[in-house]
């Protein structure tokens, strides 16, 4: 482990001064190599895919480790967009002249060596690594046992470009002890690798947050939430609702609990209840929505799941604060919506609500990088520092101040 790190922050120092030329083309290269070897991928993939049934993994979770045809394609354009963005390394952040003459400049600088640990989809094993390579990181990738044949074949892939432009291949390199004992040796090695990223379920990122001594940023659950207020255009509530909740039921910017104002419940919730009911939505209500509905009590459990199904939560809420309030309680700080024409009750909810994406009148499943136009994401972040919600090549880099003199002394 620890030589393989030592050369994986070895290859950073070169990958951090690469040209942005040099980057776009060996970018573009690693997306049509995706697309150049579909049948491959996919091949790797139906291995994948038959395990996960053969272990009776859900149909979301199963949906979510799916490639197809276009999905590839679909990793393969995400990666020609983050070659396009504009260099993230090196910019001027800031700068001044010190009463002393000094010239001091705030630049943005690449982190180092990367580790990101996620689950299931491996499109982001493509992503990630596009990322990193673009904001001059290495990465080193730990993704989840049931993608395993899925994640090597896309590695692969992308470190025979590297190779094909004589770069280190360790730029993009798969953890070689996958193993939980793998990981717990990765996120003690401070000295080689600069930033750990998990993405995945709530033990996992509790247990990394707990135990690394390098830093961390979480990519943690989403405890999504929609609040309908009692000046909410109707036209747009059904349409917003079943979006933000079935349209991809089993993703971390689902909506789980349904809000609604108390004054518009009795006649908003009977066209809520069959258009989910239509979606084959499991609903669960507080006791003020089984007196309109025919559906069963949630608990206090219910409102603190992220249930990565096709399952809701509906609770009757008597103004904006009390929605507010909930979202406190029950959030995880990821992505918030109000539904609502009143610009008061609207800018109030955007305030005051504590998330990574707030919305008003549109679905939280837009909670994404290639959606914000970043082409990718290496997660949402719910961190507060360094970066919060999707994390594109901008919130990969650091930065160090350059300082000119003329031979000032202090």
């Amino acid at each position: 482990m620890q030589q393989f790190l030592e050369e994986a922050k070895k290859t950073s120092r070169t990958i951090a001064n690469l040209s942005t030329k040099t980057k776009t083309k060996v970018l573009h290269e690693m997306a049509q190599s995706l697309i150049d070897h579909c049948d491959y991928i996919i091949d790797h993939n139906n291995k994948d895919i038959s395990n996960a049934k053969a272990n009776n993994l859900s149909d979301a979770l199963v949906d979510r480790l799916l490639l197809t045809g276009q999905r590839i394609v679909d990793m393969a354009n995400a990666i020609k967009i983050i070659a396009n963005q504009k260099e993230p390394v090196g910019r001027i952040l800031d700068g001044w002249v010190t009463e002393d003459g000094l010239n001091i400049q705030k630049v943005s600088v690449p982190i180092g060596v990367i580790g990101i640990i996620y689950e299931s989809r491996p499109n982001v094993t493509s992503d990630t690594a596009a990322l990193c390579f673009k904001s001059g990181n290495v990465c080193v990738l730990k993704g989840g046992k049931e993608a395993e044949y899925s994640n090597k074949a896309i590695a692969t892939i992308l470190r025979r470009v590297l190779s094909k432009n004589s770069l280190p291949e360790q730029a993009i390199s798969l953890l070689p002890d996958s193993s939980r004992e793998g990981v717990a040796k990765l996120i003690k090695q401070d000295k080689f690798v600069d930033l750990i990223i998990p993405r995945g379920g709530e033990e996992l990122i509790k247990y990394i947050s707990q135990n690394s001594s390098v830093p961390v940023i979480k990519h943690d659950k989403g405890l999504c939430h929609t609040y309908v207020d009692r000046d909410a255009a109707h036209n747009k509530i059904i349409d917003i609702a079943i979006n933000a909740k079935c349209q991809r039921p089993g993703v971390c910017n689902a909506m789980e609990t349904l809000l609604v104002h108390a004054e518009i419940a009795p006649y908003i919730l009977p066209g809520l209840y069959d258009a989910f009911i239509d979606k084959r939505t499991v609903l669960k209500g507080c006791e003020e929505t089984v007196k309109h509905l025919d559906i069963q009590c949630a608990t206090h459990e219910d409102y603190d799941t992220e249930y990565l199904a096709n399952i809701l939560n509906i609770k009757i809420v008597k103004d904006v604060d009390e929605a507010i309030a909930h979202i406190a309680k029950y959030g995880s700080g990821h992505s918030e919506a109000i539904l609502s024409e009143n610009y008061t009750t609207v800018n109030k909810f955007l305030n005051q609500v504590d998330a990574a994406c707030v919305y008003a009148n549109a679905s939280t499943r837009f909670t994404d990088g290639g959606a914000f136009g970043l082409g990718a994401e290496v997660g949402i972040s719910t961190n507060k520092l360094h970066s919060r919600g999707p994390m594109g090549i901008n919130d990969l880099t650091t930065y160090k101040y350059k300082i000119y003199g003329q031979g000032q002394t202090r």
